[in-house]
This record gives C-alpha cells, sequence and structure tokens, in this order.
C-alpha cells in the first residue's frame, strides 16, 4: 500500500506534504502540477531529496498510488 500524507482543509486530498517510498519517509519541497482525473486527484511533485513523483488519490477506492518519475 503506498502511503500519502496530505493537507487537508475543505476536502481530504488537497494537498500532499510527504510520502514514504522503499521504506523512507519523502518530504514534498514542491507541487509541480495538480488535476482532476476521472479517478480522483493527481500530483506531480518533487520531494527534498530532488526525486520526482506522480501521485494519484482515487477517491473511489480511498486509495494513493505513487509513480516514481525519477531516481528513488
Amino acid at each position: 500500500m503506498d502511503i500519502v500524507e496530505c493537507h487537508s482543509e475543505f476536502a481530504y486530498a488537497e494537498r500532499p506534504v510527504a510520502l514514504t517510498w522503499e521504506g523512507r519517509r519523502l518530504e514534498v519541497d514542491e507541487i509541480l502540477a495538480a488535476w482532476r482525473v476521472p479517478e480522483g486527484r493527481r500530483f506531480r511533485v518533487r520531494t527534498r531529496s530532488l526525486h520526482l513523483f506522480e501521485l494519484t488519490y482515487r477517491e473511489a477506492d480511498d486509495v494513493w498510488q505513487i509513480q516514481p518519475l525519477t531516481g528513488g
């Protein structure tokens, strides 16, 4: 199971703040893009360790998917 910590005010998954990848907690340094897809919300993020990830929150299943884009 992929783990993403997120900031939520008005709705769940408004902004990811950290993710767990290969047993390590990586803090999100910057959200490069955010958009909606039929499954839910998607984010392209850069971590403080300079790795790029695409994060998808599938609303119907209440699960996150993490896709590495570089390194990791």
